[in-house]
């Protein structure tokens, strides 16, 4: 889909100009045509292409997107091709869309792993990883919310092996229902650590009543480029899906989905690379209605004149619905910056930053029919008032 705004009111303008006598309708065709040129020479709005649709490709649904750009700048979109039905449980397996110019068109549908045909094994939460170094990118997945799994791709994401079992290296024997993400994890690019791939995740305790008694994100980390991994720290009870990012000290910031009660987003740092994790405190202006979110880091303030943080999930407390996006200058302590991307059903979102320093994103919308991507500007996030200084 492009943008048709100028398109869209030049038509709108010139029906006016047809009535006979009108100088009124040449007034509103001029006015039109004013502000579709204002639209064109300020800042973009943002583009929408529908990726994955339900009910197409073979496939009921398809949900929990996670978006990563390539070392060689194409994009892959991951998500949960459910066979039979919405639910999070049953026949599921791991699908996948890549896209070689910046997501205006997308090729086709790739399974990445599936098991046992037709039986009802789950297959989801992506997490994928961009080992920087090596160029490999490491996609973390379970199988039934119980088993860990990692698969990885040396070609860019057009094949990828056979998926290795982690469970024992990064689960502990008394936790039961175990998530990866969904969305996307990191690799630390500074400090003693510098690095590290790390990938948020979240459990459930055995013998515990409910999320808020028995729920904790957590995080897993490889030190040796994806050879082996390991367990991290977990947060205090009451957490659940969460995002990571690096801040500038080294140390980590955790937003997770919060069982709380609070409508607010669980907020949790680390200081020794995600061994342990501070108390968690809830963040008065990341609003939620308890549902996954997504968060990047845009630009290092040596990077791009300034520190950016990015945010996305529905800004409500009560439903799935307007999903936006913030933008943080202070690593994450304030959110001065949002923008409303749809005000309709959307739930699960993924940020990236593509290789043009535009903004990507993906969601989950309209009842879960489809999930769409959305490339949109600084510009248009800021109202023009943000402008990105090249790396001197």
């Amino acid at each position: 889909m492009r943008n048709t705004r100028f398109a869209e009111n030049f038509k709108m303008a010139g029906s006016f100009s047809k009535t006979p006598g009108s100088r009124r309708g040449l007034g509103v065709f001029v006015l039109g045509a004013l502000l579709s040129l204002g639209a064109l020479v300020g800042a973009a709005e943002p583009t929408v292409v529908d990726v994955f649709t339900s009910g197409a490709e073979g496939y009921h649904t398809y949900r929990i997107p996670a978006l990563i750009v390539s070392p060689k700048g194409t994009l892959l979109l991951f998500c949960e091709g459910r066979k039979t039905g919405r639910g999070d449980h049953g026949d599921l397996d791991m699908v996948l869309k890549r896209s070689t110019d910046g997501g205006e068109t997308w090729g086709p549908l790739q399974l990445v792993y599936e098991e046992g045909g037709m039986q009802k094994i789950t297959i989801g939460n992506p997490c994928p990883v961009v080992d920087q170094s090596t160029g490999t990118i490491w996609l973390p997945l379970n199988r039934d919310n119980n088993d860990c799994l990692i698969t990885h791709s040396s070609d860019d994401g057009r094949t990828w092996s056979k998926p290795r079992l982690i469970t024992k290296d990064v689960k502990r024997a008394d936790w039961g229902w175990y998530a990866m993400g969904p969305g996307n994890a990191i690799q630390l690019t500074r400090g003693e650590h510098k690095g590290r791939m790390l990938i948020p995740c979240d459990h459930r305790v055995n013998g515990k009543t409910s999320l808020q008694l028995g729920g904790r994100s957590h995080v897993i980390y490889s030190d040796d480029h994806g050879k082996t991994w390991q367990l991290g720290g977990a947060t205090g009870w009451g957490m659940n899906e969460c995002a990571v990012v690096e801040l500038p000290d080294g140390k980590l910031l955790l937003n997770s989905r919060s069982y709380l009660g609070k409508g607010r987003r669980g907020i949790s740092t680390s200081s020794d690379g995600g061994l342990t994790w501070s108390k968690v405190t809830s963040h008065e202006q990341l609003i939620e209605s308890v549902c996954q979110a997504s968060m990047i880091r845009y630009s290092w303030a040596e990077q791009g004149g300034k520190s950016r943080l990015l945010f996305s999930n529905p800004a409500t407390t009560k439903g799935r619905h307007h999903m936006t996006v913030r933008m943080s200058y202070d690593e994450g302590r304030t959110w001065p910056v949002n923008k409303l991307v749809y005000a309709g059903s959307a739930a699960y979102s993924c940020l990236t930053v593509l290789p043009d320093k535009q903004i990507g994103m993906v969601y989950e919308r309209d009842n879960y029919k489809k999930i769409v991507f959305t490339r949109f500007t600084l510009d248009w996030l800021t109202d023009g008032k943000d402008k990105v200084r090249e790396a001197e």
